[in-house]
């Protein structure tokens, strides 16, 4: 081959490259269209006033902003108190979840324990159990023990469910784990706690950064079993709040859209947060 052959070959593959680079990034415009849309839909529509809104319709740019309808919701459910419990629950659900899941994690993929295979079916097997096969028997263990209608019932439920698809997802992850290096650490003296949190814990952080999110925003969108357990209204959350009221039929379309609004809103604003975190654990996840 020739120098000119050489440049000219050099300077086709990077246009090729950018050239079959379009269909994928038109195709990842069009899904982020789709997604974004109908959030900036509910947005313009929670600032219309109702007259507005029965005016124009639902997909006309609003000509003021109009906040009566988010300060009627905020009020109505009072929507504070119900943000304030729903934060509680899916934060304290997504740490405890996790930190059960690496415990049980390392007990089978690390410490590779008996019957190992059986256990892992059973994790896998809780995942495949739908919600409503626990309503009953969880609404009657916590009314035995003085559990209902508290939100640390909702807490354990969920940190359980959570915990088993942690577990299986982390068991695969710590199952691969280089044997080199927790025997090394061993032989300088580390025991198993150390090797669990000096070692395992940090080289598996950005999976357990994806699961922590994750975590979060499942137990943040549950509706079935929060609704079952907490009929208290200082005790309900979020989600159980807007089924609860747009069952009423109390509320117009600005103020639904509002409601919209503001119950999708904290679980975004975590998500963009901790998407740095969740970025670098899929690419982590995706080299190995």
């Amino acid at each position: 081959m020739t120098a000119v052959q050489a440049v000219r070959t050099r300077s086709h593959r990077p246009v090729r490259s950018v050239v079959g680079r379009y269909p994928v990034l038109v195709a990842l415009f069009i899904g982020a269209l789709f997604m974004v849309l109908p959030f900036l839909i509910v947005a313009l529509n929670a600032v219309k006033s109702p007259a507005e809104y029965s005016a124009n319709g639902p997909l006309s740019l609003p000509e003021g902003v109009y906040l009566d309808g988010l300060k009627d919701f905020w009020a109505r459910v009072d929507f504070g108190q119900k943000l304030v419990n729903s934060i509680l629950i899916s934060g304290s659900v997504a740490l405890l979840a996790v930190v059960l899941s690496v415990l049980n994690a390392y007990a089978i993929g690390v410490g590779r324990i008996k019957g190992r295979t059986w256990v892992l079916a059973f994790f896998v097997l809780a995942n495949m159990l739908p919600q409503e096969a626990l309503v009953y028997p969880v609404y009657y263990l916590s009314k035995e023990v003085g559990l209902y209608d508290t939100r640390l019932s909702v807490i354990i439920v969920f940190t359980v469910v959570q915990a088993a698809f942690g577990t299986y997802l982390l068991s695969a992850v710590l199952g691969q784990f280089p044997r080199e290096i927790i025997e090394a650490a061993r032989i300088d003296g580390a025991n198993k706690w150390q090797v669990l949190w000096r070692i395992v814990v940090p080289v598996s952080r950005p999976t357990i950064g994806v699961l922590l999110v994750f975590f979060f925003i499942w137990t943040w969108n549950e509706f079935l079993l929060p609704l079952v357990m907490l009929i208290s209204n200082d005790n309900q959350t979020v989600s159980v709040a807007l089924g609860v009221l747009q069952g009423q039929r109390l509320m117009d379309a600005t103020m639904t859209n509002a409601a919209a609004l503001l119950g999708v809103l904290p679980a975004i604003v975590f998500f963009l947060v901790f998407q740095r975190t969740l970025t670098r654990g899929i690419a982590v996840g995706a080299v190995k």
